[in-house]
């Protein structure tokens, strides 16, 4: 067990965590806009501020 072992298997966990929170984050987005009570930001164009 050296570092050449442990090294690319770090790699693939942090490859595989990156994928899973990335489609998590997606799936939440995609909640977030098809839900009409969700408050807009108050950056976006139809935002509270009016902008």
């Amino acid at each position: 067990m050296t570092a050449s072992f442990f090294v690319p298997l770090l790699a693939l966990f942090t490859l595989l965590a990156v994928t899973v929170m990335g489609i998590l984050g997606k799936f939440e987005i995609e909640r977030k806009l098809d839900d009409p009570n969700d408050p807009k930001s108050a950056l976006a164009k139809d935002g509270p501020s009016g902008a």
